[in-house]
């Protein structure tokens, strides 16, 4: 009674809605801080009871077991990066990096952020889903920029420019959806409604939709940092603050991802269009490669690891390309850890680039030895992204190969070979900023450990186990994407 008394989709957007108007009235950061992270876990709490309660579906909001997935792990690592975010500005405060006048919204966007992105996962309605996508893609523009440096003001305006491109795409596709639909729906909000567009999917028009696809791929594509769309990603996890890029690579990524994947869901219902699989693939090995090639090149160290968040949603995209159970079970978990791991590693990174007073590499030496608890952590965070075990992406990794060998093993050894790439890079990497002589200042730093420690023990608790109960659900979800 209690739950169906309340509409947890209803209280989490409303929470994100009222926590960005009233932080854009508090000047305090100390308390906007606090309160931030008070509205993300009350955000966190309303997505964590879908699990036992779900909403009455409409032509606006729907749950089902695809979107929760990505609403509660969008709600976690948004509460996490916001009790990180809290100790890392607070710095950039301290050392005069940023000034109170440019914080005085920044607690306001990241709600406004939070608000939009779950109101892409939440939407029932294309076009709403569309809207909400550009809502949290202006959002994060703003934050890039916030430091009001050349290149901060640059990486932002690139972003906003091939953004604005991708979403662009998105919405012609957008539009080619609905135009496909109204033979069968007619016109009006019924055509716009995905629920409907999957039922009605073999009535709706073969040649529209493929060509629907094609703009939507690209278009959401960009948003998800697939190469050749790639370019704004890195320059935007340099130059925006850190809790910025955790938020990019283990969440606005998945939210692209999400709108990809329901469009396959349409496509995949029609038995009269193209398949999108090989698309998907080819894309995704692309993005494997290439990004895997780019890490040996990189000489920042948060430009180093938005490589690494390229490559990674190469492998995601190219496991739901090749789909069935297996593929898109293993695309799932690699999605999950790969938010869990990234977000932790950048957690990580921030700090060190506080400490240190760079994002240059070379000027990283000896972590475990100069800030021991940052420099294994980091260890950890790159030995799990690199796909060893014991930890979760390994198993996700594992079962991707293991479809892909079973159905294509031409395509599987290409993405073996991508994945040893990176993992060359990332190890080689890894020994010069972690290992050997430190280099540069050693003093202690303030820093937020909890989010990182909790993540990387997720990640780590996954190599092993996962609860029967969160198996099936994937299972159930995997089966969904056909």
């Amino acid at each position: 009674m209690i739950f169906s008394a309340l509409n947890p989709v209803l209280a989490l957007l409303a929470t994100s809605l009222i926590g960005a108007a009233v932080l854009a009235l508090i000047p305090d950061y100390r308390l906007s801080a606090r309160l931030n992270i008070l509205f993300s876990g009350a955000v966190l709490a309303f997505a964590v009871t879908l699990f036992y309660y779900r909403p009455p579906t409409n032509n606006f909001l729907l749950t089902d077991d695809l979107n929760v997935v990505f609403i509660v792990l969008n709600a976690l690592v948004g509460f996490t990066t916001s009790i990180f975010s809290a100790s890392y500005i607070g710095h950039e405060i301290e050392t005069g990096r940023l000034t109170p006048g440019y914080l005085r919204f920044y607690h306001a966007i990241y709600q406004l952020m939070m608000f939009g992105m779950d109101l892409a996962l939440t939407a029932n309605n294309i076009g709403l889903m569309w809207v909400a996508v550009e809502l949290a893609t202006l959002s994060t523009v703003v934050m890039v920029g916030i430091y009001r440096t050349n290149d901060a003001l640059e990486a932002a305006w690139k972003y906003f420019i091939l953004g604005s491109v991708g979403i662009a795409l998105a919405l012609f596709g957008t539009i080619l959806v609905y135009l496909a639909a109204v033979s069968a729906l007619g016109e009006g909000m019924d055509s716009m409604a995905w629920t409907n567009l999957l039922h009605r999917a073999s009535r709706l028009d073969p040649s529209l939709l493929n060509v629907a696809f094609v703009f939507l791929l690209l278009g959401y594509g960009t948003k998800v940092g697939l190469a050749p769309m790639h370019a704004w990603l890195p320059d935007a996890h340099a130059e925006g603050p850190t809790p910025v890029s955790a938020v990019l690579s283990g969440l606005l990524l998945n939210v692209a991802l999400y709108a990809l994947l329901r469009f396959k869901m349409i496509m995949s219902a029609n038995a009269a269009t193209i398949p999108v699989g090989p698309l998907m693939i080819t894309l995704g090995i692309g993005s494997l490669i290439f990004a895997a090639f780019m890490l040996y090149r990189r000489r920042d160290i948060k430009r180093l690891f938005a490589y690494s968040s390229i490559e990674h949603m190469g492998i995601i995209v190219f496991a739901f390309g090749m789909g069935g159970p297996l593929a898109n079970f293993a695309g799932l978990l690699q999605m999950t850890m790969h938010s869990l791991t990234k977000s932790a590693i950048f957690f990580s990174v921030g700090h060190i680039a506080q400490v240190k007073g760079t994002q240059r590499i070379a000027d990283i030496r000896g972590l475990t030895a100069s800030h021991p608890v940052l420099g294994w952590t980091l260890v950890a965070g790159v030995v799990a992204i690199a796909g060893l075990p014991p930890f979760g992406v390994f198993m996700s990794e594992f079962l991707v190969l293991t479809s892909a060998f079973a159905r294509a093993p031409l395509l599987a050894a290409l993405v073996v070979f991508g994945l040893l790439v990176a993992f060359g890079a990332l190890l080689w990497r890894l020994g010069g900023l972690a290992f050997g002589e430190p280099r540069g200042p050693t003093t202690p730093v303030t820093a937020s450990y909890l989010p990182i420690f909790a993540h990387l023990a997720l990640v780590f608790v996954a190599g092993f186990y996962m609860p029967g109960p969160m198996v099936a659900w994937f299972q159930n979800v995997a089966g969904l994407l056909k």
